[in-house]
């Protein structure tokens, strides 16, 4: 947009204004003469009916047409204005211009339809008889029996016209020579405006430039000579500011040039407002041309720009892990956190970056590991069990201690076999979801609740403890069900063997908000506050003789928690000693990627 100077901002400006006073005026006072002249030439008009009417009553009465006309001819000539008389029924009787029997039926002409009930009509329009403005005034012609007739006189308004183009040739004259003294009145209010506010933007641009040792000229006029003094205060209060500001920033760049994690920050047009050194490195851009630039066009991928997106979006703080392919894989665990200004609106985003690449090396191997020994001690596990059922079968000697000895082994063998079986389910859920092979489909919960209560049955029975169902028969979610069925038949399984005989285990599926809430509740003997932080940690037992009398391996929570992360949900738990526990599985409304930590 092209630039002008501040003068010929207010002297356009001011002129503008004078003219459309002046043209406000102007129109005003030519519609009120005008105005004027018509109202008057109308009421000439109504007195000139008035008086016609007298004479014209009686002939109308008998209806006489020819006197009438004669009459109107006439009075018409004498007073130079033209006269019609007009029936109730529109025809007219006489004409002081024309022949009555040559015109048109005149009942639908506004001023004689007006004056047909009672009232003064009046109109003003082009006349095709005389082809010329007419100005029309019609009054009722009164009867003893109603209304006879109307009295119609007319004027051309030729000479009106004239008068009133005179009128407004002076006016306008007028309105033209206000304009121009208006306009030298302007420019040299705008010149005495304009020169002392060019001097404080020659001022202006100095401090911008960081030049702060010149101060602005303080004009004469109060306002001006105020403005140039807040602008003095202001550049020395500047000067000290940029001061400070350059050393913080220097320290600011020292101390995330020194950090060993990566630090991107955004605005909200995700463009790059500044990356250290650690973050370059990591996503393998040139750190001293990524200001200003796009994130999308530096950091080529997705995972990356959805968190930075959900960040924007949420406002709340998002964590994911990143892949960057390449040689050799790099895993970048991400923390993204909004940018707000001091009223809460987010500007921006901080996304903090950690190299984690070796940590989930560690995490596959140890993985691989405890696949490989649980597949290798399954074996051997198996064929000790065969034999000795076979030897507590056929042994000879003393039966009753080699029986007992005999169910003893087995008994930690079961165990044994059991713990290597749960390992291998957590080493097929973290290997599973880590490949991102978890297929998720829509499901109804009533159904998938159904079938583990169905499998937890038996052991209600043996433990003498009642199990109740309550949901809605139509809610769905998206579940694998042979992952999900698992962690519900873990949750009831823990859920019945730490309940009292004769107590109820409750299980119940809701809706809440966005989530799909699954609560196994118990009445049994709870969990103390200090194992609760725990108490999903792999083989960590609160009371491990209890839980070897009841069976327990230690993994069924741990293998629980895994199942509902790799759905993208959590699992908490609430619980007082003595009084009972109850685990809630939360997960979201359509399910998201799953994850396992």
């Amino acid at each position: 947009m092209r630039r002008r100077k501040l003068l010929w901002h207010l002297f356009p400006s001011y002129l503008l204004i004078t003219a459309i006073a002046v043209t406000a005026v102007s129109w005003y006072s030519f519609d009120s003469v005008r105005r004027f002249y018509l109202e008057e030439t109308a009421a000439a008009l109504t007195a000139r009916a008035r008086l016609l009417e007298e004479r014209a009553r009686p002939l109308t009465e008998r209806s006489d047409a020819d006197a009438l006309d004669s009459l109107a001819k006439k009075l018409g000539a004498a007073v130079s204005t033209r006269i019609t008389v007009i029936s109730p029924d529109g025809i007219v009787l006489a004409d002081s211009e024309e022949d009555p029997a040559a015109m048109d039926n005149h009942g639908d002409r506004p001023e004689i339809v007006q004056a047909l009930t009672g009232e003064v009509g009046e109109s003003s329009r082009y006349s095709y008889t005389l082809q010329t403005n007419m100005m029309y005034v019609a009054i009722p012609i009164s009867s003893e029996t109603g209304i006879a007739g109307v009295m119609r006189t007319a004027v051309p308004l030729t000479a009106v016209e004239e008068q009133l183009r005179a009128v407004r040739t002076r006016i306008a004259l007028a309105a033209v020579l206000l304009l121009v003294l208006s306009a030298v009145v302007s420019l040299a209010v705008s010149r005495r405006i304009a020169g002392p506010l060019h001097q404080m933007q020659l001022g202006a641009e100095r401090f911008a430039g960081g030049d702060f040792a010149h101060d602005v000229p303080v004009p004469h006029l109060t306002e001006f000579a105020s403005l140039a003094e807040s602008m003095n205060g202001m550049a020395a209060d500047l000067d000290a500011r940029i001061r400070t500001v350059v050393q913080q920033k220097a320290e600011q760049e020292a101390v995330l040039a020194s950090m060993s994690e990566g630090v991107v920050a955004i605005d909200r047009e995700a463009e790059v407002i500044t990356m250290n050194h650690a973050a370059a490195a990591m996503l393998r851009v040139d750190v001293d041309s990524v200001r200003g630039r796009s994130a999308q066009e530096l950091i080529r991928n997705v995972r990356f720009h959805e968190i930075a997106a959900s960040v924007l979006e949420n406002g709340g703080l998002i964590e994911g892990e990143i892949t960057l392919a390449g040689q050799h894989e790099t895993v970048i665990e991400a923390s993204g956190a909004p940018m707000r200004r001091g009223g809460g609106e987010i500007v921006g985003a901080v996304i903090v970056l950690n190299d984690v690449t070796k940590l989930r090396r560690l995490e596959r191997v140890r993985r691989d590991f405890v696949a490989n020994v649980s597949h290798e001690l399954r074996t051997p596990v198996t064929s000790i069990k065969g034999f000795v059922e076979t030897l507590r079968d056929e042994a000879g000697g003393d039966e009753g201690n080699s029986a007992r000895f005999l169910d003893i082994i087995i008994k930690h063998v079961d165990r044994l076999n059991a713990i290597i079986e749960d390992l291998l389910y957590l080493s097929r859920i973290e290997e599973d979801a880590g490949r991102k092979e978890l297929v998720l489909e829509s499901i109804s919960l009533f159904d998938v609740l159904s079938s583990a209560v169905a499998e937890c049955q038996s052991l209600a029975e043996e433990r003498d403890v009642d199990i109740r169902l309550t949901t809605d028969r139509e809610l769905e979610t998206r579940l694998n069900r042979e992952l999900f069925e698992h962690a519900v038949v873990n949750l009831l399984d823990n859920a019945i063997k730490y309940s009292l005989p004769g107590s109820e285990v409750e299980v119940s599926a809701d809706r809440e908000g966005g989530e799909t809430i699954i609560s196994v509740r118990d009445h049994g003997l709870g969990i103390a506050e200090e194992h609760q932080s725990r108490i999903f940690e792999r083989f960590y037992q609160v009371d491990k003789s209890r839980s070897r009398e009841v069976g327990g391996t230690g993994l069924g929570l741990s293998i629980a928690r895994h199942i509902v992360q790799a759905h993208g949900g959590a699992i908490e738990l609430e619980s007082t000693l003595n009084r009972g526990s109850t685990f809630s599985i939360r997960l979201p409304k359509n399910g998201h990627q799953p994850t396992i930590s």
